[in-house]
């Protein structure tokens, strides 16, 4: 190795490490924050190690508040994701299954149709979707977060989907269908074990934007006992009494590791499914 590779090398990584110093400062400052005292958080705000580590921040967040603890947020978020999860990998499935191999009149409508829903602002279809879950008595219960991702998913992750489900062959459908596979067995048995990792990319991205969201749980869940993690976040700000921002911070902390954890073990299959290698 010459002297010039070695210089673009130590550059290179100098400046990917001080890139991802900078991209991990806010989770750091977070985590390091929720260890300070009170006092400490605008006095000490630039530091990202505390003065006077003060624990208590992380029991008395985990208390909650009004006798509900922070444990009924995590137990409401986890079941709301694992079923937003759940719905959204059998119906996108299907959806783009159909898409991609089922030929059906009106497919390149319907398709364009689809992929122009991408492009909808949530703001628009706000109103019309509350009314509806209102006739239908599904404000402040689960449902109205639950039940749309198991009646056609979310267009980004059929479209995902639909490109990777094009890029295995047919040949391999039209030989199951030969040795007496019929068009469900063919999904089932041939294409979504092929799917493993656009189906975990699906899975990875349902799990973080229903985990961060905040909007929807806002606006359909009123009782403190059904309502998530962003929520109960949100319960620490109070324009009379102050925000309690060691035991916020200290929750915020903690809100990050299903995902962290998620993520830690499924990226080789995220960015394979990212990237649409197909078949090996």
């Amino acid at each position: 190795m010459n002297q010039r590779t070695k210089l673009s090398d130590i550059i290179y990584y100098s400046f990917v490490i001080a890139f991802s110093f900078l991209m991990l400062y806010p989770i750091l400052w977070m985590f390091g924050t929720s260890l300070k005292p009170e006092t400490e958080v605008f006095a000490n705000a630039a530091s990202l190690i505390p003065v006077d580590w003060d624990w208590l921040n992380y029991p008395e967040g985990w208390e909650g508040f009004g006798g509900v603890g922070f444990d009924v947020f995590f137990r409401n978020s986890l079941f709301v994701t694992g079923s937003v999860v759940i719905g959204s990998l059998l119906s996108c499935s299907i959806v783009a299954y159909g898409f991609a191999r089922i030929k059906f009149r009106f497919r390149k409508i319907l398709f364009a149709c689809l992929i122009s829903t991408v492009l909808l602002p949530i703001q628009i279809i706000l109103v019309p979707q509350y009314l509806l879950f209102q006739q239908l008595n599904w404000v402040n219960t689960f449902y109205p977060l639950i039940v749309p991702h198991f009646l056609g998913g979310t267009p980004f992750f059929i479209f995902l989907l639909i490109q990777f489900i094009r890029g295995i062959p047919r040949e391999l459908d039209e030989a199951a269908i030969i040795d007496g596979c019929s068009r469900f067995g063919v999904f089932w048995r041939i294409v979504l074990p092929l799917l493993k990792p656009a189906l975990v990319t699906v899975a990875i991205f349902a799990f973080m934007w229903s985990w961060d969201d905040f909007l929807t749980p806002l606006i359909y869940l009123n009782s403190v006992e059904i309502q998530t993690v962003s929520l109960g976040l949100r319960n620490f700000m109070d324009a009379e009494a102050g925000t309690s921002w060691g035991p916020l911070l200290a929750m915020s902390s903690l809100s990050l590791l299903p995902q962290f954890i998620l993520f830690l073990f499924f990226q080789r299959y995220l960015v394979e499914g990212i990237s649409t290698t197909g078949i090996k």
